[in-house]
Order: C-alpha cells, then structure tokens, then sequence
C-alpha cells in the first residue's frame, strides 16, 4: 500500500511541475540578446540600410539608431563599436563613477537612441493562445551616449503585443548619468496565435543623446492554458480513481 501511494504521490508531483513548466515556457526567442551574427560596430542592420559593418540581432528586426552592448564593456570607449555610454570605464577609467554596469542577467544588452532617428526592435511571437493572458517582464534603464552632457527627465519604453500597448515607468536621468536597472511587468492578453512584440524608446527633452537599455526580455503565460489544465486535472482524477480501486480491492 505504501508502495501504491509512494507512486500515485510521485505522478501527481510530475502533473503538476508540467503544468508549472507550461505557464513559465519563454516564448520569446533570444531575450537576452546574446545571439548575434555578423559586422562589427554593433549597430543592429535594418532592411534598406543594411551594411556590411553592422549587426544582426538573431530572431529580432530593427529600425532606427539601436545597438546591441556587452553590457561588460557598454562604457568603454576603446572597445571596437560605433558607440560607448558614460560610465566608470570611459576614456580608460577617466568616466563618472554613475553605477553603470552589467544588467541583472549580464552580458548583452540592446541600447536604444529615441532622439536620433528612433525605431522599433520587434519580434513576431508565435504560440501564443488568443484569450489567454500572457505575462511580460524584463530589466531596463537609461543612460547617455560619451561625448555628450545635458539632463534626459524623460525616459521609458513603448511596448506592445499586438494591438495592445503599454509604457514602462518613466525614468529620469541627469547629464553623463546612468538610472541604474530596474524591473518591468506587465500582462497582456493574446488576441492571435501569432503577434508583434515591439520596444520603442520614447522621451525629451531632445538634443542630449540618450539611450534607452534593455535585457532579459520573457513572456510567459500569466496561468496555464486550458489544455494543460485538462491534462492535470483529468490525471489527478485517474489517480483517484485508481487509489479507491486499490482501497476497495483490500477491503474484499
């Protein structure tokens, strides 16, 4: 009998973390930004003025000033992009000493201007279930572009999935100073099996290059989506049934 339970107790436990890996499954594809192919200045490609010398974010599409980082060296003006932040690190260590640094999950981080010819990163996300609800988080903060000073009050991230759009809090940056990271989320409700995710940088005042960061980019179901909760549901019911069998065929 012990054996029994022992069995029915370990089935229940693996309905239930397929349930739980259903509604944490990231649907969007390289979040973090750390698959990129080709060019050197870090400058993401975008159709019709692709170049050579620039970057392609893997499984994302950009328009406007936008780049991708290492978040190690985002401050490091002897690094061979086409663009370096304020920081600790700027002109050999010679940079403010504002806190910018790695994002909460390190490595890359895409780096949005919203002054100079600003545009959207974008992703079309499949899987999605229409009505279902859909949970968006990632890190992002603000910083400005070395070799310029002026303070940006007003900093924050556009998003949207579909047809639906949501603003970020905004953040407010002095001149050659970083906000530090901080934590967005919100819930969106899928209205397609298959959407737009889009990031647009957004702020003012306009003439002191800032940059807007992002990383670890995930959308999650906000619960899990009817089919699964049928299979859990219908198999905690089958090992039910099976242990009142088993009570029954040792009471005879």
């Amino acid at each position: 009998m012990r054996k029994i339970s022992a069995l029915l107790a370990l089935a229940a436990a693996s309905l239930c973390a397929t349930a739980a890996h259903a509604a944490t499954t990231n649907l969007v594809k390289n979040g973090d930004f750390e698959l990129t192919s080709n060019g050197t200045s870090k400058q993401l490609n975008e159709g019709t003025y692709a170049r050579a010398d620039r970057t392609y974010l893997t499984d994302w599409s950009s328009k406007g000033y936008n780049f991708v980082l290492n978040g190690n060296n985002i401050d490091d003006t002897n690094a061979a992009t086409a663009l370096a932040l304020w920081g600790p690190n700027s002109y050999s260590g010679a940079g403010p000493k504002n806190g910018l640094g790695a994002s909460p999950t390190g490595g890359n981080v895409l780096a949005a201007d919203w002054d100079y010819f600003p545009g959207p990163v974008t992703q079309q996300v499949s899987g999605l279930v229409p009505g279902q609800a859909y949970t968006l988080s990632f890190s992002y903060g603000a910083a400005q572009q070395v070799g310029f000073k002026g303070d940006n009050p007003v900093n924050y991230w556009d998003v949207s999935l579909g047809n639906s759009k949501q603003q970020t809090a905004s953040l407010a940056n002095v001149s050659q100073g970083f906000t530090g990271w901080h934590q967005a989320s919100m819930t969106f409700t899928a209205t397609d099996s298959s959407e737009l995710l889009s990031f647009m940088a957004k702020g003012s005042p306009t003439g002191a290059p800032p940059f807007m960061l992002l990383d670890g980019v995930s959308l999650v179901s906000a619960v899990p989506e009817p089919s699964t909760w049928g299979m859990l549901i219908g198999g905690l019911g089958l090992l039910g049934f099976m242990a009142r069998r088993r009570k029954a065929a040792v009471a005879v």
